[in-house]
């Protein structure tokens, strides 16, 4: 147990729920007890054989397996943290995680609330909201919506002032859901009745909004940390522009697209983005680069701890888990904020069970289960063999993330590793990830977000 734990130290917090399944569920619970913090689980009828429930100190059955009854209903998650007696309340990621309305909830029944307050996660939640508070703090957006679009002739007209091509976007969404290209008029008016048909049904929010399309870009994102003197801190930048609709596959830190000059602007950036909305704990402030004129523009705000966290912890030796519980708990980082380093290279693949060629899910029962290991190299599982994946949660299996001295030796380590993760019962995309470690693209470092569109051509 860590000295400076400030859970044993100053006895703020002695125990966590955790209110998400899965890899993350169990990577919270795996920093939870290190820190001898009891962990609890929750979990759904379909879950009931997963590892993290297993590995927690405790744990609890809310609900059958559509998410709406367990991982999404706020009651029942309260009502096992008054049933366990704990102190606090960890989101994972998805789910509830940027849901101010639980947070609110959380701190309503007393608890403690393990990510940043309220009023940051409902001002980032809209990214209309987020564009223009970020517009005044001085922040670069995309040329773009001020305010919802009203309608298809409002798109239009807005467009015209813009420039072809605009991309159409969910105002309160996320994860590429609602989002598409238009490249004229007759693909706007499509695109913005389907994106306005799906935020509704995936948002409960109608709201749309436009911005200038970059072409060639990279994704690239901004660890940030709020901590409890009010400070903000950048941890260096990652790189997503590995993505299949949107959504991302693979990441790696430091970008190969970012130098000196530009990463120092963007974090300085993300600092301020943060101090706008007076962050606390882990949060990421994600950017698109225009690779052929070099400038960023801000995209959004995630108000919780990132998939990709991993990567920025491979790098830096910083367990951005316990961070944020010390930080919820009122209490200081294990690290000195003014003086810490970021040394090598390190990479993310995420492991679906999913068809490698069209992305889609593939569930299935687990029968063999084998993950690599050595230097460098950690998986973040959410699955082991005898496991059954169902069609009700996301398809992601596990992270795996390797690290070494420079980019080179990770994309060795990589492959390595790739070759060495055996699993079997389910189709995966880890053939995908041995394709992508040998593409003369990807592995020049020279790529953007069309990288897995040329792959796929």
């Amino acid at each position: 147990m860590p000295a400076n734990s400030v859970f044993v130290n100053s006895a703020l917090v002695n125990s966590v729920l955790v209110a998400n399944r899965g890899e993350i569920a169990r990577r919270v619970i795996r920093t939870a007890r290190r820190l001898g913090v009891r962990a609890v689980a929750v979990y759904s009828q379909a879950d009931a054989g997963l590892p993290f429930v297993a590995e927690a100190d405790e744990a609890v059955l809310i609900g059958p397996p559509p998410a709406k009854d367990s991982y999404l209903n706020a009651e029942a998650i309260l009502a096992a943290a008054k049933q366990t007696q704990v102190e606090a309340i960890h989101p994972g990621y998805g789910f509830l995680a940027e849901n101010a309305r639980f947070a609110e909830q959380v701190t309503d029944a007393g608890l403690i609330w393990v990510g940043p307050p309220p009023d940051a996660i409902e001002q980032m939640g809209d990214k209309i909201k987020a564009r223009n508070l970020m517009a005044a703090a001085g922040v670069p957006v995309a040329e773009g919506s001020a305010e919802p679009v009203a309608d298809e002739d409002a798109a239009v007209a807005l467009a015209d002032q813009i420039g072809y091509p605009v991309m159409i976007k969910a105002a309160a969404g996320g994860g590429g859901i609602g989002m598409s290209v238009a490249a004229n008029e007759q693909q706007l008016r499509s695109g913005f009745a389907t994106a306005r048909s799906r935020a509704e049904r995936f948002f409960a929010s109608p709201a749309i909004l436009l911005e200038r399309y970059i072409a060639r870009a990279r994704h690239v994102e901004v660890q940030i940390l709020g901590l409890a003197d009010g400070r903000v801190i950048a941890l260096g930048e990652r790189d997503c522009s590995v993505q299949r609709r949107h959504q991302k596959v693979a990441e790696e830190t430091p970008s190969p697209g970012v130098d000196q000059s530009l990463r120092e602007r963007m974090l300085a950036a993300a600092v301020k983005a943060g101090q706008t909305v007076g962050y606390l704990g882990a949060g990421t402030v994600e950017c698109l680069l225009d690779t052929e004129t070099g400038e960023f523009v801000f995209l959004e705000m995630n108000t919780r701890l990132q998939v990709e966290h991993p990567v920025t912890e491979m790098v830096t030796g910083i367990d951005l888990v316990e961070q944020q519980l010390r930080v919820a708990a009122g209490g200081d980082v294990s690290f000195d904020p003014d003086a810490f380093l970021a040394e090598g290279c390190a990479l993310e693949l995420r492991v679906y069970a999913e068809d490698p060629v069209r992305f889609l899910p593939r569930p299935g029962t687990i029968t063999q289960w084998q993950e690599p290991s050595g230097p460098g190299v950690r998986v973040d599982a959410g699955y082991a063999a005898g496991n059954t994946v169902t069609p009700h949660y996301d398809p992601l299996l596990a992270k795996l993330v390797v690290s070494a001295a420079d980019r080179a030796g990770v994309l060795a380590r990589a492959r390595e590793a790739v070759t060495g993760f055996a699993v079997a019962g389910l189709t995966t995309n880890l053939p995908f990830h041995a394709e992508l470690l040998e593409s003369a693209e990807f592995c020049s470092g020279n790529y953007d977000t069309s990288l897995v569109g040329k792959l796929r051509t």
